[in-house]
């Protein structure tokens, strides 16, 4: 149980609950009656393939958590994990998550392996350290739960599936840009390039409100063709609307209170769209 309580923290536990949520959306999407058994092996791949891919990025970026005030403390930073142990749990969730992720349907293993590759191999490995523009594939990355999971349910990808992953992606810049205005000395200690050190404060504001806008039209758009009741669809709408007010207030009425603000409700705004697409 110590070591358990170790591991929890190499997971992300709230980030990783946030992305297997939008699998199951993407998954019950689909408004047929779901087979109990599939969406466990849904939520139980998806998971395990999530929480390798977040320990991959924790073991290889364990010394920028190492210099970050806001990353020192975890598990492998301290010591606590070796990096041998956090790279051995991280292969072995990742493998048995894409493993049966395929052996449920090649077609969803694919996506899941590729929501896997993107993120560790892709955004962690290669473009992280290189160049502010990495969080575009690392959105993809972000996006390939929900498009797995509507895969799943209908075994192909289609218009919905493309429209709900381009939700994700577009959402992601509401929560990671306003998270590296955020932590900026952090970034800047541990010298990994974002767009507020690329491009500067106003511009990263500007990307943030016109993302809010994409993810906010692809979500609206998909919930229409899903066939989303009309009360749920008015409700998502007025959710949106608090995405865009905020982002928006991002660029116009700038504080650190608002960007917070912003960074707290993009999630909660996303979590709250998953619930209203599966119900």
């Amino acid at each position: 149980m110590s070591r358990l309580r170790l591991y929890l923290p190499l997971i992300k536990t709230l980030q990783t609950g946030l992305l297997l949520a939008t699998g199951l959306a993407g998954y019950l999407s689909a408004h047929t009656a779901p087979d109990g058994l599939t969406l466990l092996g849904v939520a139980g791949s998806l998971f395990l393939a999530i929480s390798g891919s977040t320990v991959l990025n924790m073991w290889y970026d364990r010394d920028i958590d190492a210099v970050m005030n806001r990353t020192h403390h975890r598990p492998i930073a301290t010591g606590a994990v070796t990096p041998r142990e956090a790279l051995r749990l991280g292969l072995i969730l990742s493998v048995l998550g894409v493993g049966w992720a395929v052996a449920m349907a090649p077609l969803y293993g694919l996506v899941v392996f590729a929501g896997l590759f993107f993120d560790v191999v892709v955004y962690t490995f290669w473009l992280k350290r290189r160049t502010c523009w990495s969080i575009v594939w690392g959105g993809i990355s972000g996006g390939m739960p929900i498009l797995a999971g509507r895969v799943m349910a209908i075994g192909q990808i289609d218009l919905i599936g493309v429209l709900l992953t381009m939700s994700v992606l577009f959402w992601i810049p509401t929560h990671i840009l306003t998270f590296s205005m955020r932590y900026f000395a952090d970034y800047q200690a541990a010298r990994i390039p974002t767009f507020p050190s690329t491009y500067g404060f106003e511009a990263t504001r500007a990307i943030i409100a016109l993302s809010a806008i994409i993810a906010a039209a692809s979500i609206g758009v998909a919930g229409v063709m899903i066939g989303v009741q009309a009360g749920f669809l008015r409700l998502m709408a007025v959710l949106s609307a608090g995405l865009l007010v905020l982002s928006f207030a991002t660029v116009f009425r700038p504080s650190e209170r608002v960007n917070y603000s912003l960074f707290k409700y993009a999630s909660l705004y996303m979590l709250a769209s998953m619930v209203l697409l599966a119900l």
